[in-house]
């Protein structure tokens, strides 16, 4: 199958999708990005590579589809997602099958918002969350949680603009300066991590039927995956690593998660266990900066999907092998001609 990934920057989830894609051997493997400098073009992990413009990028994208026949498409990230999302039908119509969930699940979880006042109705335990759009609706500081977090509605993927305040009287600053940004800005308690942070794969098929989930418990010994911690608590990077097992309560709760959703793709569920209970903190409709470390615990959700469009594809979870999954950074030399495109 010729597959394209969207979205190619260094250290991010197209980089990670292009190397399970190359460990599954199945594939002809396509990279683009708006960069001629994102990692992805000199990683090796593609066939061939190319640079798009940032303008009319979905269009660009599209016709990079239907110039080298490419079957699947995969977003390499929040935004290649959301424009590309846009045009399923037109890239349906063109015979390109996109590896992303339903539009109704990305619109839902692209909105924080909108997605714990969702789960909430749905009756699925969220940590306490407030959505504000302007100090008013912050109420009385007394009634703020304490340590709390303070995060835009929207993307806020890997962390971005997160932060941890051990002292309510400080949340109004902080929620005046991402006002001044977003248009909507989330007040939401903080959950401690010793009962453990897991970041949790759960991967339907596009007619909805569950193929299987991997969790994993995160790890703090290294500063890639910090980023912040302070005598209030800590706040995770993008970046996870840690311990891959069973995890199957934690796994179960995650499945309710994106069964509620109405997920038909993949899914990755982020949070924090209180009491045995898995609160999420973040829902994000696609796959994760972690999937390839999943794919080296056996279970190559990239690869699995594609293999599900049609019937044909596997339906059962396959075995997971147990153990610590750790990552780090990876250096390479660029030719400066290599980079005139």
């Amino acid at each position: 199958m010729r597959v394209l990934v969207a979205g190619i920057g260094g250290a991010s989830l197209g980089t990670e999708l292009l190397k399970c894609l190359r460990a599954a051997g199945r594939y002809r493997v396509f990279g683009c990005d708006i960069s001629p400098l994102a990692y992805g073009h000199y990683q090796g992990a593609a066939d061939e590579t190319f640079v798009v413009p940032r303008d009319g990028y979905a269009e660009a994208v599209l016709e990079l589809c239907r110039a080298h026949t490419v079957e699947a498409l995969v977003p390499g990230g929040e935004e290649p997602l959301a424009l590309l999302s846009a045009r399923a039908d037109e890239l349906a119509a063109a015979g390109v099958f996109l590896a992303a969930n339903s539009a109704e699940v990305v619109a839902d979880c692209s909105d924080k918002a909108r997605l714990f006042e969702r789960l909430g109705r749905l009756g699925l335990p969220v940590p306490w969350t407030r959505s504000v759009t302007s100090l008013e609706q912050l109420g009385p500081l007394a009634d703020l949680p304490c340590p709390l977090v303070v995060k835009p509605a929207t993307g806020s993927g890997g962390s971005r603009f997160v932060f941890l305040l051990d002292d309510p009287a400080d949340a109004p600053i902080y929620v005046r300066y991402l006002l001044a940004q977003r248009p909507i800005v989330l007040v939401q308690e903080y959950v401690p991590e010793r009962e453990g942070e897991f970041t949790v794969g759960v991967l339907h098929r596009p007619d909805g039927r569950l193929v299987g989930s991997v969790a994993l418990r995160r790890l703090f010994h290294s500063q890639l995956s910090v980023l912040t911690r302070s005598d209030a608590g800590l706040i995770s990077t993008g970046y996870s690593q840690g311990l891959i097992d069973d995890f199957p309560a934690v796994r179960a709760q995650a499945e309710r998660v994106a069964a509620a959703l109405g997920s038909v793709g993949p899914l990755n569920v982020q949070g924090r266990v209180r009491d045995g209970t898995l609160l999420p903190f973040e829902v994000n409709p696609r796959f994760s900066a972690s999937t390839y470390l999943r794919a080296l615990a056996g279970f190559n959700e990239v690869d699995l999907y594609l293999r599900c469009r049609d019937d044909a594809g596997p339906s059962l979870r396959p075995a997971v092998r147990p153990g610590y999954y750790l990552r780090s950074l990876t250096e390479t030399r660029v030719d400066p001609a290599a980079v005139e495109r």
